[in-house]
């Protein structure tokens, strides 16, 4: 018996962990203060190296590494960046001893990057996006330990198939549904219509549900740019032009954020209706946080060709806009990728 037991422990010591591999892009979480105690810091200034160096339990969990594709403020992201992105880890996704991927990330746009990654990535193996709220340098920096969460998400065998996630505070999000809530409190992202995915106790991603299923990636191997597409924010009182200058400089499609149900103003609406003449293509999404923007409701889309936005936020609509119009220019189309995905 004493022998058995031994040789357990002896294959346990040797037993391989998971191999996870950490993609850094900056933020808040590799931002660093003046003091402690302040509110004041600048992002994206710690390396990945230290960051891994700052959760030594993850060596308990996985074997982790580290890769710096940038190190800016996530403010700052672009479509470059979410292109370098996609491509890695589409590579990661290829390479066997790979078992998952982590992205640390600055949370003003991470809901934008894990939307834009779960369209143009592809495989099997667990996607997770984490951030930070707090500084690293600040007395109760929130990064540790969702670094520490977002790992045993990825090593967690329930995580595969389940896409890209994001991971922030203990709980674990679809990238289609999450957004950013708050601007200061560490629990700042929600999926205001779904809910979240699960949730992380006890070193497990204990899960409540699958996140909605699509079957397509737009493949973006090789581009070096997207197709431009803005985004206008509705208003009372607002003016022609605000949207009149897109005409003449180069952009593809123009994403609404309407009131109500995506509704436009009078003074906007033939704008929108010249900018489809253009061959420019109008999606209406909506400034209001929760809802879907519904086809053909005080605004006939048909008639004047508008693209509804479904259950999309307006940045989101624009990255699947972008991503659509590489494929087609048929609006009717496009609406459809708006009503699956």
């Amino acid at each position: 018996m004493i022998i058995i037991a031994a040789l357990a422990m002896t294959v346990g010591a040797f037993a391989q962990k998971p191999d996870i591999h950490i993609l850094a892009t900056g933020g808040t979480i590799a931002g660093k203060g003046a003091a402690s105690n302040e509110t004041r810091y600048t992002a994206g200034q710690v390396a990945i190296g230290q960051l891994i160096d700052a959760v030594p339990q993850l060596k308990d969990i996985a074997d982790v590494t580290g890769e710096q594709i940038v190190n800016i403020g996530s403010q700052d992201m672009s479509d470059e960046v979410w292109l370098i992105l996609s491509e890695r880890i589409n590579e990661l996704m290829a390479d066997p001893d790979i078992d998952g991927i982590v992205i640390t990330h600055g949370t003003d746009t991470m809901e934008e990057t894990a939307y834009f990654l779960s369209l143009t990535t592809a495989g099997t193996k667990p996607v997770v996006i984490t951030g930070a709220m707090r500084a690293s340098t600040a007395i109760s920096a929130d990064g540790p330990a969702n670094i520490y969460n977002a790992v045993v998400t990825a090593v967690d065998p329930k995580s595969a198939g389940m896409g890209v996630m994001v991971v922030m505070n203990g709980l674990i999000f679809g990238a289609r549904d999450v957004t950013k809530t708050n601007t200061l409190n560490v629990q700042a992202f929600q999926s205001p219509e779904t809910g979240a995915l699960g949730h992380i106790y006890n070193n497990e991603a204990v899960y409540y549900r699958t996140p909605a299923e699509h079957d397509m990636t737009f493949d973006i191997k090789g581009m070096k740019q997207l197709p431009k597409v803005g985004i206008v924010y509705g208003y009372s009182n607002i003016a022609p032009d605000m949207v009149e200058p897109m005409f003449k400089n180069g952009y593809q499609g123009i994403v609404y954020a309407g009131v109500g149900n995506g509704n436009i103003h009078k003074d906007i609406f033939p704008v929108l209706e010249k900018a489809r003449r253009k061959g420019i293509q109008v999606v209406r999404s909506s400034r209001v946080p929760t809802g879907p923007t519904t086809l053909h409701n005080e605004v006939d889309d048909e008639a004047y060709q508008f693209i509804a936005a479904q259950q999309h936020n307006p940045q989101k609509s624009r990255i699947l806009l972008m991503l659509a119009l590489t494929k087609t220019d048929d609006w009717k189309e496009i609406q459809t990728y708006f009503n699956n995905l």
